[in-house]
């Protein structure tokens, strides 16, 4: 096999890591006082990340997985995984415009015009909204009711809960059931709702610097022009948004485990102890190896199910395997890097607590580790996955 990237694709990551030392990694000390006040989750505001796409764009750092008829680069699963590990390197949050989610591209001709398009221009903001108090890991579990008046709009009515995004974005993908008989299987429905509509959202605390969003419908007229897709199928297009996320999430956190080891490493050399560098003891060799040896292994597993992507094969099983694997990774290495720190990896002088509270959601959220596991198992038991296939 040959794993060496193009000159193109060098050129591309390249570009990013430019990118991201000159205008990213200077807003550092900014976040850090940011998280200090207590308002983490608010940084950078809107205005800065525009500008900061702005830039990005004349870079042509623009659309980096949005098809090229709507401008894009369409760079593929693979890029997009290499280049959100570089961003996730840095503590400062940030994507690159030109994006939007995936599940607008099914939409039809009028909804792009309306939806798809100016939220690849930047113009609007989405949110997908499908969890629910009472449904998180099972989705075919929710209670949010659409009920259509004769020929003509839906009333919507329910709650939706961790969205994030869900306090920003103008217009939300939202899931509703429509026929509780039939369920997933042609009872759900998605629908596209304009805030304008009358839903209403509110800040959710968390933990970590995660700003999830409450999100109330109550009674809320939506025409029947704003259903996307089929009537009863919205199921599968949640499936689709998160299948996506099970990619590209672990990417994310094996980029945030490689900056946090770079820390350890430096760490290690600067502080003495005992007359000596920590780094010369064995039982923090130790730390740190296992640390790259865990960081390289999810590495594969995340750029295997992202090549399958690209290639259009059935990738649902390697995506599990890359989502749960990356998310328990990234949590032992920040618990180790914080260790190598000692008392000062506790303090919020540095940014290790933050990352440690933060990349604990990586287990809970877009399917927890026990649905990931439970996915794996049964492609196995059931032979629709068998041991030593590649493609």
């Amino acid at each position: 096999m040959d794993f060496r990237l193009t000159q193109e694709q060098k050129l591309i990551l390249e570009s990013v890591k430019e990118f991201i030392k000159t205008e990213l990694m200077p807003l550092e000390p900014a976040l850090q006082e940011a998280e200090l006040a207590g308002r983490g989750h608010e940084f950078p505001d809107r205005a800065t990340v525009k500008k900061l796409q702005a830039k990005a764009k004349e870079l042509g750092l623009w659309g980096i997985n949005t098809p090229e008829e709507y401008g894009g680069a369409a760079l593929g699963t693979t890029m997009t995984a290499l280049i959100g590990m570089e961003l996730a390197k840095c503590f400062v949050p940030f994507n690159f415009g030109g994006n939007a989610d995936n599940i607008l591209f099914l939409a039809n001709e009028q909804q792009k015009q309306e939806y798809l398009v100016p939220t690849i221009n930047g113009e609007r903001r989405s949110c997908f909204a499908i969890t629910e108090p009472t449904a998180g890991s099972d989705a075919t579990n929710i209670r949010m009711t659409a009920v259509q008046e004769p020929g003509g709009d839906w009333i919507l009515n329910g709650e939706k809960i961790f969205i994030t995004g869900g306090n920003e974005a103008d217009f939300c993908i939202v899931f509703a059931v429509n026929d509780k008989e039939k369920g997933a299987r042609g009872g759900i429905t998605a629908f596209l709702v304009d805030r304008a509509m009358g839903w209403t959202s509110r800040y959710v605390p968390t933990m970590g610097s995660w700003g999830p969003a409450r999100l109330n419908f109550n009674s809320v007229r939506v025409p029947n022009r704003n259903v996307l897709g089929e009537v009863g199928w919205g199921f599968k297009l949640a499936m689709a948004w998160i299948g996506n996320g099970r990619v590209l999430i672990p990417a994310r956190a094996i980029g945030q485990a490689e900056r946090l080891l770079q820390m350890g490493l430096e760490y290690a050399q600067q502080r003495v102890a005992f007359g000596n560098p920590i780094a010369d003891y064995q039982f923090i060799q130790g730390m740190i190896a296992e640390s790259a040896v865990e960081i390289e292994t999810a590495k594969w597993a995340v750029l295997h199910a992202a090549w399958k992507q690209d290639e259009k094969l059935d990738n649902r099983h390697e995506a599990s395997i890359a989502k749960y694997y990356g998310s328990q990774v990234v949590g032992r290495v920040a618990d180790r890097v914080m260790q190598i720190h000692g008392g000062m990896g506790y303090t919020k002088e540095l940014p290790i607590e933050r990352l440690y509270r933060e990349v604990r959601l990586y287990r809970i959220y877009e399917g927890t580790d026990e649905i990931q596991k439970r996915g794996i198992a049964k492609n196995l038991i059931k032979g629709t996955v068998r041991l030593g296939e590649w493609d």
